[in-house]
């Protein structure tokens, strides 16, 4: 179950309604959990949260709310509506009601999951398989996890977002292929024919991520992953 961007002012304003979504909401989120999924139930939720605390906030919070990419909106209707909205003290208590509850339960959902974020990141290792060049925004990472002698070669892409207020960095992964590590077939030497049948990059950068547990690849390992490389060029 997913939540649209104004949820809970859609349909009747009514707390034991809108309870009931929320709550069917987060019961499917907490299973993904449980289940140690965190994508793309950790950034949705995070989202939702930070929505309401923008209407708690913003007096003008529908301009923001709904989609951008929506252009056809009468936004002088929709002010219209909001002032009604306003003038019914009734009503503004009850969103109130939703709002107050509704951050509380997501909050403690928020931290089961950052929970799962936070021992996933401590355990994830990662070093450098040689020497790394000065240029560090493309080049490969050797993934290995679990018990599984398979390495699973990916190449990755930095990209630098600017916008009006702040710069941020994006991060792509490529999958190539997977190769087998032992005592024979080091990274090293991973890495020596994933250049030579590549060519593409005739001096990548090149990192091994290694976790000690089997856990959801694309859900969890693979997003927590791509932050950590980021993080860890960014530091050195």
């Amino acid at each position: 179950m997913m939540l649209s961007e104004t949820w809970f002012i859609e349909g009747y304003i009514d707390f034991e309604l809108q309870k009931y979504r929320l709550l069917a909401y987060l019961k499917n989120v907490k299973q993904s959990f449980h289940e140690t999924k965190l994508y793309p139930q950790l950034s949705d939720i995070v989202f939702h949260y930070n929505n309401l605390v923008a209407f708690r906030n913003n007096k003008k919070f529908i301009q923001d709310m709904f989609p951008k990419k929506i252009d056809r909106l009468d936004m002088q209707k929709l002010e219209i509506v909001y002032e009604r909205m306003l003038a019914d003290s009734e009503l503004m208590q009850e969103l109130e009601h939703i709002t107050q509850y509704s951050l509380d339960e997501m909050k403690g959902t928020i931290s089961e999951g950052a929970e799962i974020y936070d021992f996933v990141e401590k355990q994830l290792l990662i070093e450098p398989v040689g020497i790394i060049p000065l240029y560090k925004n493309e080049g490969y990472i050797f993934l290995r996890y679990g018990n599984f002698s398979e390495v699973r070669v990916y190449n990755y892409t930095i990209t630098l977002f600017e916008h009006q207020t702040a710069r941020y960095k994006g991060i792509k992964l490529e999958y190539i292929d997977s190769r087998i590590k032992n005592l024979a077939n080091t990274y090293e030497q991973i890495k020596i024919d994933v250049i030579r049948s590549i060519r593409a990059l005739p001096n990548p950068a090149v990192y091994k991520m290694e976790f000690p547990l089997s856990i959801p690849l694309n859900e969890t390992l693979l997003p927590v992953a791509k932050r950590v490389l980021v993080k860890h060029i960014e530091t050195i």
